[in-house]
């Protein structure tokens, strides 16, 4: 934890202080901003304030005096329930505006961690709470340049075998062998381990027709169809290096098996690639212009172009979300569907672009890119952006 940088943010976005709380390993963020070991037993409350000027405060229970003794700043030790509502309105006793994990009317549900009754007791101490989702960003869901570098090379890997696996479906149906969704799933991860990749054992999505028109979609040896001529076809897969630096890549690209694809699919093909391309330079515009940039107005500007296709019904997901260590990250999502995320996209983070039209019993297309915001406020697509439907 690098407390001058945390307070120099607490200071930018205008409050006193920050309060951390947690309870059971509710607010895995928490843990992972302060430095502190997810792993290790916790049965009891700590709070850990930090004000925008002066020492921290721990405050934890008797029975676990050591929970935050990795952390600078005073201590204090409660035994009742009595002790700790006390010591919490002498700690924010010259606060008026705290940030905790919390979010208005739950509308970042991502960092909306903190519960109803810890939020009702602070405000008893006429405090006012903020949302800290800004602050969870900056410290969360800023990359570094070794990120960054880590994620263009995975970037480099996972667009090899995204290209792989077209070639080796094309193969099988050229000498008429059959290749299945599952199979052709697994023969990604494989080409994941070999090249020293890893999706965290949440695996690929590879599949055919009406299939990917659940986004979420599971291929198994079970349900899997043999893929075939006419056949329309959804690739999303997503990995990350295998190590400590890794930053997950995460893309979607469609085909179809034959030389004619389907009127209807092409057509949907087009919306969804415009789509994506219009949020994508909505945010250039934005950047080069020096004005602010949301989450849910990009949103807005990708589902107004599926939307005037005729097809907005259909694109039942949000248009992007946060990328860092785990393939759906703690910052700004693009997002004005399923959450209203009003947070600003800022220099230093990663996220996907990827609108989606989910026919049900028919055909589905998505197409996702992944976009990284540089210090110098470039608005940067790592690989190639498919313009095209792959014909096999």
């Amino acid at each position: 934890m690098n407390l001058d940088l945390i307070q120099k943010a607490i200071a930018e976005q205008g409050v006193d202080g920050w309060l951390f709380y947690d309870f059971h390993h509710r607010d895995a963020m928490a843990y992972h901003i302060l430095g502190l070991d997810f792993t290790k037993f916790t049965t009891r409350r700590w709070f850990y304030y930090i004000p925008a000027k002066g020492e921290p405060v721990k405050i934890v229970s008797a029975v676990e005096t050591k929970k935050l003794d990795s952390l600078p700043g005073e201590k204090i030790v409660y035994r009742a329930w009595e002790e700790l509502h006390e010591d919490l309105q002498d700690t924010l006793k010259d606060a008026k505006r705290v940030a905790m994990q919390y979010s208005p009317k739950n509308n970042i549900p991502y960092v909306s961690v903190v519960d109803a009754g810890t939020i009702e007791l602070i405000r008893s101490f006429g405090v006012e709470i903020v949302s800290s989702a800004n602050l969870v960003q900056t410290f969360e869901a800023i990359i570094d340049k070794t990120g960054y570098e880590a994620h263009l090379e995975a970037g480099k890997k996972v667009q090899k075998i995204k290209d792989e696996v077209f070639q080796l479906i094309d193969q099988k149906i050229h000498k008429n062998e059959a290749i299945t969704e599952y199979e052709a799933q697994q023969f990604i991860v494989k080409r994941f381990e070999e090249e020293g990749l890893t999706d965290d054992g949440d695996h690929p999505i590879v599949g055919v027709n009406e299939h990917p028109s659940d986004p979420h979609f599971e291929p198994t040896r079970e349900n899997s169809y043999v893929i075939k001529k006419g056949d329309t076809l959804l690739i999303d897969l997503w990995a990350r290096k295998n190590d400590d630096t890794g930053i997950y890549y995460d893309i979607t690209w469609c085909g179809y098996i034959g030389d004619n694809p389907p009127a209807k699919y092409v057509e949907i093909f087009n919306i969804v690639r415009d789509a994506r391309n219009a949020a994508r330079d909505f945010i250039r515009d934005k950047f080069q212009r020096g004005e602010p940039c949301y989450g849910f107005e990009v949103d807005d500007v990708c589902r107004k172009v599926v939307v005037d296709g005729g097809y907005g019904e259909y694109f039942v997901h949000r248009t992007g979300h946060s990328i860092g260590r785990e393939v759906h990250g703690n910052g700004v999502h693009i997002d004005n569907l399923e959450t209203k995320d009003e947070r600003e996209l800022v220099p230093g983070i990663c996220f996907s672009i990827e609108p989606g039209i989910y026919l049900p019993g028919e055909m589905a297309v998505r197409s996702e890119i992944n976009v990284f915001i540089t210090e110098s406020r470039e608005v940067v697509v790592a690989g190639a952006e498919q313009e095209e439907l792959i014909l096999i």
